[in-house]
């Protein structure tokens, strides 16, 4: 059994602080279907993605600067046989000095090669690291998911 966990890592040029700023701006990242908080420590946040995904974290850790946990708390994957493959689970994102780089280690502790969500999800995730907050740490404007409008 492999218990590789999904890790992404990202190097830019902004400080610490912006990186930081940028991860808990989730709306501005990930997807725009946002309900809660996500910047302090117990804030609790829902997302969703149509009714193909919907999950429920709640910030476990928070170390301005340094490090932001999430525990996913509660979830729904409709794509997969165990709807709740995420539940349990656990993002970390780690910021440190690297070099005159700021690094950012994204690890979803939990998803791993051997579950059924690993290629779709860590694909997703590429994207919206290596991809949306990336982009949003550079330039200020990400690609999170657009909210669903009325009547589509």
């Amino acid at each position: 059994m492999t218990n590789k966990n999904l890790i992404i890592t990202v190097d830019v040029d902004q400080p610490a602080h912006e990186v930081f700023n940028a991860v808990c701006n989730v709306s501005k990242w990930w997807t725009e279907d946002i309900r809660g908080k996500t910047k302090t420590l117990d804030d609790e946040f829902t997302v969703q993605f149509g009714d193909v995904h919907y999950s429920k974290q709640r910030l476990i850790e928070v170390v301005p600067d340094k490090k932001i946990v999430w525990l996913i708390t509660d979830s729904r994957l409709n794509f997969l046989q165990n709807k709740q493959e995420w539940t349990d689970t656990r993002i970390v994102f780690d910021i440190s000095a690297h070099g005159n780089k700021t690094r950012l280690q994204f690890t979803h502790v939990g998803l791993v090669p051997d579950i059924e969500c690993y290629k779709d999800c860590s694909n997703a995730w590429g994207y919206y690291i290596s991809g949306s907050l990336a982009e949003l740490i550079a330039s200020g404007k990400g690609q999170p998911e657009k909210k669903p409008t009325a009547g589509r």
